[in-house]
């Protein structure tokens, strides 16, 4: 953790951030068209998170997403369908495979990460083997808010070791972060681990993505990447609900990290009742496909 500290400059600018924020949001404006919205819908992670969840609405996700060619000639798909480890299989078995659409699995005791290590490498684990292409987990917030650097550090690193080539997305639970020095520090130490995604959020407290959270995220990013050469891909889940919205985050990756971050690759947004309104946009009536 030292030398993590001694790489990077762990102080952010309050006042910095706010006028990058001004700046972006004025550019945001000119972004908001059919051809921006199109791009966002196909950075969405198509989710369903809710304790009632059957295995019959995970086959729903994947047949919606399988006859979405069809209904909308021309519109990209979404980019993955987001689930409990516990309807993996069930979409897998369901989910076309030509379509290239990516089956995502919370795990590591997603939401709150209380639980012991070993459990959360074989929740993961068994959900690749499932077959989930991306793991999503939560940043263990007692021990970072305990300033546990190390044993944080630890869990990501043991877990992305365990899933192989499946990519990691690591969620940082911003809101429970306060302080956006904390929220450097928590990306910069989650992409030294392995990372393959930073994402700001669970949805399931609030606040959920914040643009300031967003500039900070893409700043360490860019940071990392210069330092390593490795691109982290980005996404901001939770509260975001309307086209103009996904626009600014949109915009927000494009200042700081560029185009050749636009891609479902590096970018996902959430939430998915967003693909809806970013659908409507895009066809110019009102949809409800998602």
């Amino acid at each position: 953790m030292e030398q993590l500290f001694d790489t990077y400059n762990m102080e952010v600018s309050a006042a910095e951030v706010a006028q990058l924020l001004a700046d972006i949001t004025a550019e945001a404006k000119l972004l908001q068209t059919a051809e921006v919205y199109r791009q966002c819908l196909s950075f969405v992670d198509y989710t369903t998170l809710n304790s009632t969840d059957t295995l019959e609405r995970g086959r729903e996700f994947a047949e919606r997403v399988n006859q979405f060619p069809a209904k909308y000639a021309g519109v990209k798909n979404v980019a993955a369908i987001c689930v409990y480890p516990a309807l993996v299989n069930a979409v897998r078995k369901t989910l076309d495979k030509n379509n290239g659409v990516k089956i995502a699995a919370v795990g590591a005791g997603f939401p709150a990460s209380q639980t012991y290590i070993d459990v959360k490498i074989a929740e993961c684990i068994m959900a690749v083997e499932h077959g989930a292409d991306e793991i999503d987990i939560v940043l263990s917030l007692g021990r970072f808010l305990d300033e546990d650097y190390q044993t944080t550090f630890d869990e990501v690193a043991q877990i992305k070791d365990a899933i192989g080539d499946a990519h990691l997305k690591v969620i940082l639970e911003t809101g429970a972060l306060k302080d956006l020095s904390k929220i450097r520090i928590a990306s910069l130490m989650s992409m030294e681990a392995g990372a393959d995604f930073i994402k700001t959020s669970t949805g399931k407290m609030e606040p959920a993505a914040t643009p300031e959270a967003a500039i900070v995220m893409c700043t360490a990013i860019k940071d990392f990447y210069e330092k390593t050469g490795r691109k982290v891909g980005f996404k901001p889940a939770g509260g975001i609900s309307t086209s103009a919205e996904a626009a600014l985050y949109y915009g927000i990756v494009k200042h700081i990290l560029g185009s050749e971050w636009l891609n479902s690759d590096l970018f996902r947004i959430g939430t998915s009742r967003l693909a809806n309104y970013l659908l409507s946009d895009i066809t110019g009536k009102e949809e409800k496909y998602f």
